[in-house]
């Protein structure tokens, strides 16, 4: 079973993005990666804390013309945003964050190395 994160510990990583540019990038470019991945759940998560400690959620509803009450079912435990919304939500974050990513192939062996890693991080936490 899945144990929530403390209030502590998503208050952190919340200051760690605000404070530190590179922390902020690792984390937008992490939350794609687990996308890529399948593991959307994951994604969400990420991209909720993202969200909540950069712009907020009123900001990306101004900014992506999706109601912000839309924004937050789509990122909540339940949510399931389509790929239009998403990928929207995606290209205005890439914008006010001023980078881009880039989908590049990687060897399955290493790629699936690295994913193993990423998800006992996760249940770590």
């Amino acid at each position: 079973m899945k144990k929530p994160l403390t209030a502590d510990y998503r208050e952190g990583i919340r200051e760690e993005i605000k404070r530190d540019p590179v922390f902020r990038r690792g984390m937008l470019s992490e939350a794609l990666e687990v996308l890529l991945g399948g593991e959307v759940a994951v994604a969400r998560e990420i991209l909720r804390d993202y969200i909540n400690a950069t712009i907020t959620f009123p900001k990306l509803a101004a900014g992506t013309k999706i109601h912000v009450k839309t924004l937050h079912q789509m990122f909540g435990p339940n949510g399931n945003p389509t790929a239009n919304n998403l990928f929207e939500i995606i290209s205005y974050l890439q914008r006010i964050e001023g980078v881009r990513f880039e989908v590049r192939p990687v060897p399955v062996r290493a790629h699936s190395k690295r994913r193993a890693s990423v998800r006992r991080t996760k249940r770590a936490a």
